[in-house]
């Protein structure tokens, strides 16, 4: 995998990218990152609890955005347990994982993340534009002068409460229910309320990218299990763990398409 020479990268002063979209929902993006690994964190302001689900790549912490948007005891829920989902978890006392993804979290630290070569090798040369990574490091800039791209390793980090199928994370004012949404990681979570037709549905789905579903721990025959199980919810919108959200109908296209063998 080859790219440009490359000098030092760049400083911006604002790492994270915040939109404010209905329902009390903030999405945060990392947009110096390359769009393979450019992953979502969905904040949500509760009455009694604020959530946040998924925290980024812990590249600059995101506890520093999320701080002037709540005011109520946080909730921090990984919907799976790879490293550009889980970066920022250690930030917040309360993280949340399926307990299939439990132990995975706890050694994620030892995975290399920002280098692109000992990240993805030849994968990355296969993936279609524009997700094919070009350059020496899977970002374009750095938070601050000091930061190191070939040293960075996010801090180790631990669940300190684990979420299965049919658990309730009450935020006061709303309720989500939590759905095993296996295939894609085995333990694959989303986080669904009835009430507003909203589901946050991790990497089971998303819009724009190929749905990966050959890495280490994804099962075909769970991920189609779940494209059937999600064709099935009532959705009104769907925050998903990369690229922007979408309704239902595109919801049924993605999932048709993937039992249809389409990927």
């Amino acid at each position: 995998m080859t790219g440009p020479p490359e000098g030092p990268l760049p400083v911006v002063a604002d790492w994270f990218e915040v939109t404010e979209l209905d329902h009390g929902v903030v999405r945060i993006t990392e947009p110096h990152v390359e769009p393979v690994v450019r992953a979502n964190a969905w904040y949500v302001r509760g009455r009694r609890t604020d959530l946040l689900v998924d925290a980024g790549l812990g590249i600059a912490p995101i506890s520093d955005v999320i701080g002037p948007l709540d005011g109520h005891p946080l909730l921090a829920v990984a919907t799976h347990s790879h490293f550009d989902h889980v970066g920022g978890l250690a930030e917040f006392d309360r993280r949340a994982i399926h307990p299939l993804e439990a132990k995975d979290l706890e050694l994620a630290a030892d995975k290399p993340t920002l280098l692109t070569a000992e990240l993805l090798g030849d994968i990355g040369d296969e993936l279609p534009e524009p997700w094919r990574p070009r350059g020496r490091f899977l970002i374009d800039a750095r938070p601050d002068e000091s930061f190191d791209p070939v040293a960075f390793s996010p801090p180790a980090r631990s669940a300190t409460e684990l979420v299965e199928e049919g658990d309730v994370i009450d935020l006061g004012d709303r309720r989500f229910e939590v759905l095993h949404l296996p295939g894609h990681s085995p333990g694959g979570i989303g986080l669904w309320s009835e009430r507003d037709g909203i589901l946050f549905a991790g990497d089971a789905i998303y819009r724009d990218q190929p749905l990966l579903d050959d890495l280490p721990g994804s099962d075909v025959t769970k991920y189609r299990e779940t494209m059937r199980r999600l064709l099935e919810l009532p959705v009104t919108v769907v925050h998903a763990g990369h690229d922007p959200s979408f309704g239902r109908d595109e919801l049924i296209a993605l999932a048709e398409r993937y039992l249809a063998g389409g990927g």
